[in-house]
């Protein structure tokens, strides 16, 4: 299957949409370990990374709008140079000891111009598969394949970032993020694949106003949250992660912990073009949402590292098929010309749930130890597991790709 995904994207468009994500990944961690080494203020590290995540949460899926709007040419190619410019900007005034209100306007802006690259990689994917005549189980495979993408790229970003400041200096991990976006990110745009997700001429009419725009299904709004949900899992878990570590006098090996489950769930990712198309996408969320909830709950009874690694480990491999599925269930649901939107959505939900629980279950840890923050992760997976149980998903909107709907008629 996965020999169908690389000779309709290439080998070029892939790689391009990995370089061209992997900046967003070490940008977070990136700004956190500047900004505390040279201000010298944890505090004030954690304001700039946060103004960073809040900008990429609120403007992700504007871009993703306009992107459906105006295609994805300009868009992206103005948001690689506009975020080079504002990761390079945070650098210097970084060096400087710029204020902290100074360094979290720029953190904003870093976040705000983010090119959203991921989401719409998965976008125009999806479209050149469509195009093609592909079918569903086709389309399933480009999804897990970008999916897999986005682990690796969460996984080596930070390992990327640790490494540049054990060897010189975390400016030069976010130097060369602002390269990969201004090289990366601006080939990415320009790759001919972009005229894939071209407005049609019924798109470029609805321009003149917004009322105009094609209502989403109400499930569309509940996968949002559930992968607010599951952003909430990974901050929860990487607070009682760190937390469980320093415990144990291991403190470096949080990274490595939370490297090894990105790992499993790229791999379990992978596997996923191999699920028999008779599973329906709503069966495999019910399926992946109780897999979260059965293989979160060992967290809170993790002591050791030994322990800690096998749990996450095992939970890594609920993640993948989880958002995998979300993924592909809102690629079903919401209409072609909202596609990247709802895309961005997700991914933003991600990162603003990611902050939020990282925020909130990081105070829990100080004060209650790891089993509190990881008691937030399980309560996340219990809220998604209620969704996917809840929540009708998986009926076609009316106007979602009228040529797919032909072709399975």
């Amino acid at each position: 299957m996965y020999r169908d995904t690389f000779c309709l994207l290439g080998p070029v468009l892939p790689a391009l949409s990995f370089l061209g994500r992997l900046p967003t990944a070490m940008c977070q961690l990136g700004s956190l370990l500047l900004v505390a080494e040279t201000s010298g203020s944890l505090a004030t590290a954690g304001l700039a990374g946060g103004a960073l995540a809040a900008g990429q949460t609120v403007a992700g899926p504007v871009v993703g709008r306009l992107a459906d709007r105006y295609g994805q040419r300009g868009i992206v190619l103005a948001a690689s140079l506009a975020n080079a410019g504002a990761v390079v900007a945070l650098v210097l005034a970084a060096l400087a000891q710029a204020p902290t209100a100074a360094l979290m306007a720029l953190g904003a802006l870093a976040g705000a111009t983010v090119p959203q690259v991921g989401p719409l990689a998965r976008t125009r994917s999806v479209a050149l598969a469509r195009r093609s005549g592909a079918g569903d189980r086709t389309v399933g495979a480009v999804l897990s394949f970008e999916g897999t993408l986005d682990e690796v790229s969460f996984v080596l970003g930070p390992a990327l970032v640790g490494l540049a400041a054990a060897l010189a200096h975390p400016a030069a991990a976010l130097s060369a993020a602002a390269l990969l976006l201004a090289v990366c990110g601006s080939a990415f745009a320009l790759h001919p694949s972009a005229r894939a997700t071209a407005p049609g001429p019924a798109a470029r009419t609805t321009r003149k106003g917004a009322a105009e725009r094609t209502r989403l299904p109400r499930s569309a709004y509940a996968l949002r949250v559930t992968m607010v949900l599951q952003g909430a899992m990974f901050g929860a878990s990487q607070a009682g992660i760190t937390a469980l570590t320093e415990r144990l006098g291991a403190p470096a090996q949080a990274g490595l912990v939370y490297a090894a489950m990105g790992v499993m769930s790229a791999v379990v990712g992978l596997s996923m073009a191999a699920v028999p198309a008779r599973i329906g996408l709503v069966t495999r969320w019910r399926a992946a949402t109780a897999a979260l909830v059965v293989l979160s709950v060992p967290l809170l009874f993790a002591g050791s590292l030994g322990a800690l690694y096998a749990v996450v480990v095992i939970l890594g491999a609920a993640y993948a098929p989880h958002l995998i599925t979300v993924f592909g269930l809102t690629e079903r649901t919401v209409p072609a010309d909202r596609l990247a939107e709802s895309m961005a959505f997700l991914t933003s939900g991600i990162v603003g749930g990611q902050a939020l629980a990282l925020a909130v279950s990081g105070r829990l840890a100080e004060g209650h130890g790891a089993p509190a923050a990881f008691a937030v992760a399980v309560g996340a997976a219990v809220a998604c597991a209620l969704l996917s149980w809840t929540v009708r998903a998986g009926v076609p909107a009316p106007s979602v790709r009228p040529a797919a709907a032909e072709r399975s008629g």
